[in-house]
């Protein structure tokens, strides 16, 4: 039976609305990310990403197959690329990879990790986010992304945009969030006041239709970091965030969740 499984091969790989190189990037995979594929069409494969669920279309050659078993092992991941720029993972050929922190360390054994048949050298210890305490990390994990460019899909280390941070940053303290703001909305436990608010609690945003479009971290009840032209800290009050660049409200507060007690 033709294999329907694969995990990303390479440090980052765009997942696109189409199959083109022209399309929009509406996502991205990290290396180590497993996918489920749904459908092929020449080159260009449709896949759902078994973390978040998420679908785009990516070329095949930036996945290694892997099988069922493989895929479902998968689920829960724990050891990942710690909080670095200097995540170098060496190929068999001695080629360099550099990971983004979060980046999934799939079957992890000896000192080296495995995309499908492929076989890397780990060059720096790995991160275990099952031994890790959010309310005591949780800041300096966010802050550790301070100054990383706003990109449309972002996921990695060189652009993240607003639900890539969370998301991204919520991996390293063991917790799942879905892709999109929208989606990360549905989760955690309603904070019925911002004066109530603690450092790890989410809050999101909507437009003037009531979408849900634009998340960020709250550090205390009056600051949050989020990705906005770029990941950055911003006073916050009961009306949304106030840029002072623009000299305006940007974000108007909808809700705050929580997702640790």
């Amino acid at each position: 039976m033709e294999n329907q499984y694969g995990i990303c091969r390479v440090a980052v790989a765009p997942l696109r609305a189409d199959a083109s190189d022209k399309a929009e990037i509406v996502s991205q995979l990290l290396f180590g990310d497993h996918v489920e594929i749904i459908q092929k069409e020449e080159r260009w494969w449709l896949i759902q990403n078994g973390y978040d669920g998420y679908e785009g279309w990516m070329d095949f050659r930036q996945l290694a197959p892997i099988s069922q078993d493989e895929f479902a092992a998968m689920h829960d991941c724990r050891l990942l690329a710690p909080l670095s720029f200097n995540n170098v993972l060496t190929a068999a050929d001695g080629s360099a990879y550099h990971l983004s922190p979060a980046s999934n360390l799939p079957f992890l054994k000896d000192g080296f990790c495995y995309a499908g048949e492929e076989k890397f050298k780990l060059n720096f210890e790995a991160y275990d986010n099952n031994a890790i305490n959010f309310k005591d990390q949780v800041t300096d994990t966010a802050k550790f992304f301070q100054n990383i460019p706003y990109l449309w899909g972002g996921r990695h280390l060189f652009g993240l945009d607003c639900s890539g941070f969370t998301q991204t940053v919520f991996k390293m303290l063991g917790i799942k969030l879905n892709r999109d703001a929208s989606q990360q909305a549905e989760q955690g436990e309603l904070v019925g006041f911002l004066a109530e608010c603690k450092a790890g609690d989410v809050a999101f945003f909507d437009n003037d239709e009531g979408r849900i479009t634009h998340v960020g971290i709250m550090l205390s009840p009056n600051e949050i970091i989020h990705s906005s032209a770029k990941v950055k800290i911003d006073p916050i009050d009961d009306q949304g965030i106030f840029n002072k660049e623009l000299g305006k409200y940007s974000h108007k507060l909808r809700i705050i969740k929580r997702f640790v007690e």
